[in-house]
């Protein structure tokens, strides 16, 4: 996996919810937005302090996130 510097994971910063560094806004804050319709750009609009580059790791890290998870899942009839 390449490194992803934009992500901090800090137990005294937002109970250890990964964030974007040097911010209290969490990853799952910016992919809820961008799964209700909001585009990268929006999101910059509502949080200035953000860059493209931290809305897009947030998007790799949640896909390397969930790219480990198995589900069970019964099967189709």
């Amino acid at each position: 996996m390449e490194k992803l510097d934009r992500i901090q994971i800090n137990p005294k910063i937002c109970l250890g919810q990964p964030v974007i560094r040097g911010t209290r806004i969490t990853v799952s804050i910016i992919l809820k937005l961008l799964a209700n319709d909001k585009s990268i750009e929006d999101i910059i609009d509502m949080y200035p302090e953000l860059e493209v580059p931290d809305v897009q790791e947030a998007m790799k890290y949640a896909a390397w996130v969930v790219s480990d998870q198995i589900l069970e899942t019964q099967a189709m009839r």
